[in-house]
C-alpha cells in the first residue's frame, strides 16, 4: 500500500484516496475477535460491542458496512454498536470481519506515526468515556449515540496518521513549534484543507450515520448533545498536557454550565489533583 506523501488538490481527492484504502483495526481488536470466534457459544453481543467501542477504526468499519448493506425495508440509520451487532448476528459478524489488517502492520515502518495514532485513539476513548458520563448526568435520551459520536469525532485525524503519516507529522511539528496555532490552521498549511472538511465528506462517502453530521456541527453549539461531544474532546486534549494547560479553566467553566454542577464537584469527579484545585476555584477567606 502506497502511503500519501504529498498534499492533494481538493477535499474530494482526499476522500477518493482514503476510500481506496483498506481501513485497518488495532491489533488488540483483531486478537480479541480471533479468541471470541473460537468461543462464539459463550460470547455475548455486549462483549463484542465493548471491543468494537474500544477501537474507533472498527467502529467506523462496522457502521459503514451496515449502511452499505442495509435492506430495503430498513428506513433508519443504525447509530449504536449494540444495535448494529444484534442486527447482524454474531456468526455473520465474525464471518464478515475475519480478514482484518492492523494499524501496527500498516505503520511498521513509521514508528513515530504509530505512537501518534495510538495517542489520538487513546484520547478518543477517553473523550467517549467523558461524553457518556456527562450524557448520563444530563439524562440524554440515547447515551450510546453520544458515546459513538464522541469516539469518532477525531476519526479523520486517526485516518491521516495511518495513511498520510509524514504529512500528519508535519502538522504535529507546526503545533509543537507554536502552541497557539489552531489545529485547523496547521492542517490547512500542510494538507491544504482541514480535517473537519475531510470528515464531513467522508461521512457521506462512507455512508456513516447522518446523525454524526449533526452532532459534529459546531455551529449548533447551543445544543447540549453537540456541546457534550465537543467539550469532551476539548477537555481530553487539553488535560493531556497536564492540569496547568491554559485552556482548562474555560473548559471547566463550560462543562460546569453544561452539567449544572459546581466547579468543585466537577473537578473532584474528574479526578483533578488537590494542588490543581486552587487554580480553578475562587479563594475563600
Amino acid at each position: 500500500m502506497a502511503l500519501l506523501t504529498h498534499p492533494l488538490a481538493t477535499v474530494a481527492d482526499y476522500v477518493d484516496y482514503f476510500s481506496r484504502q483498506k481501513l485497518p483495526v488495532l491489533r488488540h481488536t483483531m486478537r480479541e475477535f480471533e479468541t471470541m470466534r473460537e468461543e462464539i457459544d459463550r460470547v455475548s453481543s455486549k462483549h463484542v460491542a465493548s471491543i468494537v467501542l474500544s477501537d474507533p477504526l472498527m467502529t467506523m468499519k462496522l457502521l459503514s458496512y451496515l449502511e452499505t448493506h442495509r435492506p430495503v425495508s430498513q428506513n433508519h440509520d443504525i447509530t449504536t454498536i449494540d444495535r448494529a451487532i444484534i442486527m447482524m448476528g454474531l456468526s455473520p459478524f465474525f464471518e464478515t470481519f475475519k480478514e482484518l489488517t492492523t494499524v501496527e502492520e500498516t505503520l511498521a515502518a513509521h514508528p513515530k506515526a504509530l505512537v501518534g495514532v495510538l495517542k489520538v485513539i487513546g484520547r478518543a476513548r477517553r473523550a467517549a468515556k467523558y461524553a457518556r458520563e456527562w450524557a448520563v448526568i444530563r439524562h440524554d435520551l440515547d447515551v450510546d449515540e453520544i458515546t459513538v459520536a464522541a469516539l469518532l469525532r477525531q476519526a479523520t485525524d486517526i485516518i491521516c496518521w495511518i495513511f498520510a503519516p509524514d504529512l500528519t507529522q508535519q502538522v504535529f511539528a507546526l503545533q509543537q513549534q507554536d502552541r497557539t496555532l489552531r489545529s485547523a490552521d496547521a492542517q490547512r498549511q500542510v494538507f491544504g484543507v482541514t480535517a473537519s472538511e475531510i470528515q464531513y465528506a467522508l461521512i457521506q462517502a462512507w455512508k456513516l450515520p447522518d446523525l454524526l453530521v449533526h452532532l459534529f456541527d459546531e455551529s449548533r453549539s447551543d445544543h447540549p448533545r453537540v456541546r457534550t461531544i465537543k467539550l469532551a474532546a476539548d477537555f481530553t486534549r487539553h488535560v493531556a498536557h497536564g492540569w496547568e494547560d491554559a485552556a482548562l479553566p474555560d473548559d471547566i467553566e463550560a462543562i460546569s454550565d453544561l452539567l449544572h454542577m459546581s466547579p468543585e464537584a466537577l473537578l473532584r469527579r474528574l479526578g483533578a489533583p488537590d494542588e490543581a484545585l486552587a487554580r480553578f476555584l475562587p479563594a475563600t477567606d
